[in-house]
């Protein structure tokens, strides 16, 4: 990883838009700081697009796009869109509904299942804002033991599911997108950029495990500076690193950025 001072002219002029994650790079704690969501006004303010992408419901996801300017968000690890369309918000789930309520039900067999092997394993307090995915609270009001992880982690993976750890949850899904795939969509079918030049057009700015899809996909990634407890659990780092953690971070990527446009 390389110090933001060296990011390029080019890698900064030639983007359209940031694509960041929410908890421990946004959001610092779980809150959000003047100086983080200041940085997302700048990026409006300088003609950048800014789209969440995040572990986060799509509960999240809707009062975020109503509120904050961004584009949209990319929710569940890819697979719920929440798009802003005027002074409202409007849900894309790729999932019918049919195939939908079926992946819910598998989902709630596999929370009774994980209840009775893991007890003290909680799910999330945001669960009920939930369509694609399910996750347990590992690290945000909750601390599950590692060994604790590991043995939902069996449960998952016993069930046919696919999982995903950030710095606070432990996800489980039905479904394939990841936050990588799921950007790509959006900025495609949401914003009108080309599937191809999405990657190098816009930059991602992530901090853990469930951020590693986009750091292998994007040309121009950057990580605060607490990416570096997740960087066994990573296969490719962030081009470029912040000095600060979390949504300070998160201001200096910006700053970086602007400063060359």
């Amino acid at each position: 990883m390389k110090p933001l001072a060296s990011l390029g002219v080019d890698d900064a002029r030639r983007l359209r838009g940031v694509l960041f994650d929410l908890d421990d790079t946004v959001l610092t704690h779980g809150q959000l700081t003047r100086a983080a969501y200041g940085a997302i006004w700048d990026l409006y303010d300088a003609g950048l697009v800014a789209v969440a992408v995040t572990g986060r419901p799509s509960g999240w996801g809707e009062l975020l796009a109503r509120q904050w300017p961004v584009a949209g968000c990319v929710t569940e690890n890819g697979a719920v869109h929440v798009v802003r369309e005027g002074v409202g918000v409007v849900l894309r789930d790729a999932c019918d509904a049919a195939e939908r309520a079926a992946r819910r039900v598998r989902l709630g067999a596999l929370v009774e299942r994980v209840r009775a092997v893991v007890p003290e394993a909680a799910t999330t307090d945001d669960a009920h804002l939930r369509v694609s995915d399910v996750a347990w609270d590992v690290a945000e009001r909750a601390s599950l033991p590692p060994e604790a992880v590991r043995r939902v982690v069996a449960a998952i993976e016993a069930a046919g599911a696919r999982w995903s750890l950030s710095s606070v949850h432990l996800h489980a899904t039905f479904d394939t997108d990841d936050k990588a795939s799921g950007a790509v969509r959006f900025c495609a079918r949401e914003l009108g950029d080309d599937a191809g030049a999405v990657l190098a057009r816009y930059a991602f700015v992530g901090d853990s495990g469930n951020d590693a899809a986009c750091f292998n996909a994007f040309r121009t990634t950057f990580g605060v500076a607490n990416v570096r407890a997740s960087l066994g659990r990573l296969g490719v780092c962030p081009a470029y690193v912040a000095r600060g953690s979390m949504g300070e971070g998160f201001a200096e990527v910006v700053a970086a950025i602007l400063r060359h446009r």
